[in-house]
C-alpha cells in the first residue's frame, strides 16, 4: 500500500499519480477529512494531557498546603474520561485511513505510459516471425477435441463452464510444459518453491487481492481460507514479516501451482477453450529486490519469462501497460502476448509487473543495509513464465497441421518421451 506519511504530506501529488491510473478523480478528499479529524483529535488530546499534568502539579500543591483539591480533582477526572473518548475515536480515524490505503491502488512509475485502456498500450517490440499456414488454422479447441485431447463437455458433467479435462498426450503435454518452464527459471537463478494452494487472508491482504477484489477469489466455505488465484500470493508472502540481509538481494523464486479464479465481470468473454478457465496452471517468477535495482530486475525478469516463449519458437510481442490499464499493485507492467494463428489476435501470456515497496509494505517486508541502523522496505516483482494452458493453446495453434495433427517444439520433445507430432488416436 501507499505509505501514510507520504500521502499525508503530498496529498496533491498522490492525487496527481493516481489520475494516470484511472482518468479520474481518486477520493483522496475523504483522507483529507479523515486526516484534518485524525490532527484536530490529537492536539485536542495532547492539549487536555498538557492540561492533566499541570493540574496533577496544582492537586499535590493544594494537598501539601492542605487544602481542599476536590473540585480540582473531579475537572481531572472529566478531563480523563474526555481524553479516553478521543483516544478511542482516533483509533477509529486511524483504522479508516488504514482502510482507505489498503482501498488505493499504487501510484504509477513515471515511465508508465498515459493512456486509458488496453488499447493505448504501446508495443515495445516483436520476436520471431507469424507462421504462414496454407490453409485455414483451426482454434485450439477444435484441434484439442479433435485429436482426443481435450474434454469440456465432461468437465462441465463434473463441476461446470470454464473447465476442461485433459486426457493423454494432452496431460502429458501440460505437465511437460510446466517442467520445461521450471527448468528454464532454474537455469535463469530461480529456486523452486512448492507452496500451500490455500492461504489466509493475511496473505491475500499482503498482496492486494484483499480487501478490493473479494469477488474474484475462491473462499473456503465458514474459514478465512482461500485457494489462490496465482502463486505471487504464498511465494510473496514467504517472507512477510521478515527482515533480508542486503546480501541476499535479490532473491528469486519460482513455482508450478493451480491457480483458482471466479472470472468475476468476465460474462461471454472466451467462453470456450482453456482462455478463460476457473482452474489452471501457472508458472509464477518472484523476486525480491534492492529498491535502487529493481526497474533493472523487471527487464530482467520480463527477459526470463520471453526466453521460454523463444525457445518454443513462439512468435509474441511485448507491449507496455498504460496508467488506465495498469493492475491495482504494480506501478508499472509489460505484456508479454503470444501470436495464435486460430484466433488469428495476440493473446496475453504473461505480465511481468515491478511493485516497488507497494507489496512490501503491506506484508511487512523489509531488507537491511550493510552499516545501516534501521531496516527499509525492500521492492517486489513478478511475472507468469508461464501459463501453462495459454502455452498449450499456443503450441496447438502454431504447430498445426493441414491433416489435423500437431508439430510439437522441439525443445519439448524430451519432456514427451520423444514424441515430435500428436495425432488422433
Amino acid at each position: 500500500m501507499l505509505d501514510l506519511k507520504f500521502v499525508q504530506k503530498n496529498l496533491d501529488a498522490v492525487s496527481q499519480g493516481l489520475k494516470k491510473r484511472c482518468k479520474t478523480e481518486p477520493d483522496v478528499a475523504e483522507f483529507a477529512r479523515l486526516d484534518e479529524a485524525r490532527i484536530a483529535l490529537i492536539r485536542e488530546a495532547e492539549g487536555l494531557k498538557a492540561e492533566r499534568n499541570q493540574g496533577s502539579g496544582e492537586v499535590a500543591k493544594l494537598k501539601r498546603a492542605g487544602q481542599d483539591a476536590t473540585e480540582l480533582m473531579a475537572a481531572m477526572s472529566k478531563m480523563g474520561e474526555r481524553i479516553k473518548e478521543l483516544d478511542a475515536e482516533l483509533t477509529v480515524i486511524e483504522a479508516q485511513e488504514q482502510d482507505w490505503l489498503l482501498k488505493m491502488p499504487n501510484i504509477p512509475h513515471e515511465s508508465t505510459p498515459e493512456g486509458a485502456g488496453e488499447d493505448d498500450n504501446p508495443v515495445l517490440r516483436h520476436w520471431g516471425q507469424k507462421p504462414e499456414l496454407p490453409f485455414a488454422p483451426k482454434e485450439h479447441w477444435e484441434l484439442g477435441q479433435a485429436l482426443g485431447g481435450l474434454d469440456f463437455e465432461r468437465a462441465g458433467k463434473l463441476t461446470g463452464s470454464r473447465f476442461c479435462v485433459s486426457f493423454g498426450w494432452a496431460a502429458k503435454l501440460e505437465r511437460a510444459l510446466g517442467a520445461f518452464m521450471l527448468d528454464c527459471a532454474a537455469e535463469n537463478g530461480y529456486t523452486e518453491v512448492l507452496p500451500p494452494f490455500i492461504v489466509n487472508k493475511q496473505a491475500m491482504t499482503g498482496t492486494g487481492q484483499l480487501p478490493k477484489f473479494a469477488e474474484d477469489l475462491f473462499k473456503i466455505e465458514g474459514q478465512e481460507y482461500y485457494l489462490i488465484p496465482t502463486a505471487e500470493v504464498p511465494v510473496t508472502n514467504l517472507h512477510a514479516g521478515e527482515v533480508l540481509e542486503e546480501d541476499q538481494l535479490p532473491t528469486a523464486y519460482c513455482a508450478l501451482t493451480p491457480c483458482f479464479r471466479s472470472e468475476a465481470g468476465s460474462y461471454g468473454k472466451d467462453t470456450k477453450g482453456l482462455i478463460r478457465q476457473h482452474q489452471f496452471h501457472k508458472v509464477e517468477l518472484v523476486r525480491f529486490a534492492h529498491p535502487e535495482q529493481s526497474m533493472a530486475d523487471l527487464e530482467l525478469l520480463t527477459g526470463h519469462a520471453e526466453m521460454v516463449l523463444q525457445r518454443l519458437g513462439l512468435h509474441y510481442r511485448v507491449i507496455a501497460l498504460c496508467g488506465g490499464d495498469l493492475g491495482f499493485s504494480s506501478c508499472k507492467t509489460y505484456d508479454i502476448e503470444v501470436w495464435l494463428p486460430g484466433q488469428n489476435k495476440y493473446r496475453e501470456i504473461s505480465s511481468c509487473s515491478n511493485f516497488q515497496d507497494f507489496q512490501a509494505r503491506r506484508a511487512n517486508i523489509r531488507f537491511k543495509a550493510k552499516g545501516a541502523k534501521k531496516s527499509e522496505f525492500l521492492h517486489t516483482l513478478n511475472g507468469s513464465g508461464l501459463a501453462v494452458g495459454r502455452a498449450l493453446v499456443a503450441v496447438l495453434e502454431n504447430g498445426q497441421q493441414a491433416d489435423g495433427s500437431v508439430i510439437l517444439p522441439e525443445a519439448l520433445r524430451p519432456y514427451m518421451g520423444g514424441l515430435k507430432r500428436i495425432t488422433a488416436r
